[in-house]
């Protein structure tokens, strides 16, 4: 302790404790203790928060071990898989439904869905498909229709507390084609209707784009290779796809961008 009042031993135990030797650090933090009763050294602390904040270093602190809060409560990634053929069949039908319950001010998964569709108007899968998505026909023989599944994602949302109206939440996609495209031209040709949640949505590759200044061509794989991350699993895999969605919204998150609706209402 340098000085009569013990700040200066005290000030290095909170502020400078990371590039301390840690048997030195455990021994200094047992003789303050001694010294000092524990109420004084937490009003100490905040003493020290309070003066460096009056001098403009709070934010920057804070910064060190956040981000900034984003605009929602929760992102939904969502990835669709479809029937597919070279040349393409008509009408393609989601085979495949994930959602990801992405906190907002974490930025860490809470709670997945994920479910298989049974395809009607083209049953069987083509060779092309399963390749492409690693989607055999086993994975759909027998599964719910889209119009369950739709209601079975109706049933979580409300689960997860997602239709509160107090609850901001947004899907997220790799671009628009999942929202703006699949979704409602299949529920056009069933006669389903499209719930409201689905009708507004962040195209990531926009707000990449955005962030990082460029356009990513080959979406996922782009971005991942713009932002020095592994790819999760195997492309084109909609569970994984997901999965690599979040962790690119949660690494442009910690270098402090804030997702807006790319989107126009509908």
């Amino acid at each position: 302790v340098s000085d009569a009042s013990g700040c200066s031993m005290i000030a290095l135990l909170h502020t400078g404790a990371a590039n301390f030797p840690q048997n030195l650090l455990s021994r200094s933090r047992q003789a303050v203790s001694l010294l000092f009763p524990a109420g004084v050294l937490k009003g100490f602390s905040s003493i020290v928060s309070r003066k460096l904040a009056s001098h403009g270093f709070g934010a920057s602190m804070a910064a060190m071990s956040s981000f900034p809060p984003q605009r929602y409560h929760y992102f939904l990634v969502l990835d669709f898989e479809a029937t597919c053929d070279k040349p393409q069949i008509h009408p393609q039908e989601i085979i495949e439904f994930p959602i990801l319950k992405l906190n907002g001010r974490t930025m860490e998964i809470e709670s997945t869905f994920h479910m298989y569709v049974q395809p009607v108007v083209h049953p069987q899968l083509t060779p092309f498909c399963t390749e492409l998505t690693g989607i055999i026909q086993g994975m759909v023989d027998g599964q719910p229709s889209l119009q369950q599944v739709l209601e079975r994602v109706d049933e979580w949302m409300a689960k997860e507390g997602l239709l509160d109206p107090s609850v901001k939440s947004i899907f997220v996609t790799c671009g628009d084609w999942d929202l703006k495209v699949m979704l409602p031209g299949q529920c056009q040709y069933l006669g389903l209707p499209v719930a409201d949640y689905f009708k507004q949505w962040i195209n990531l590759k926009k707000a990449y784009s955005f962030a990082m200044g460029s356009w990513p061509k080959n979406g996922l794989l782009d971005m991942n290779k713009g932002l020095n991350l592994q790819h999760i699993g195997r492309p084109h895999s909609g569970i994984d796809d997901c999965k690599n969605i979040a962790n690119i919204m949660k690494t442009l998150a910690h270098r402090g961008f804030i997702f807006k609706q790319t989107s126009k209402p509908f």
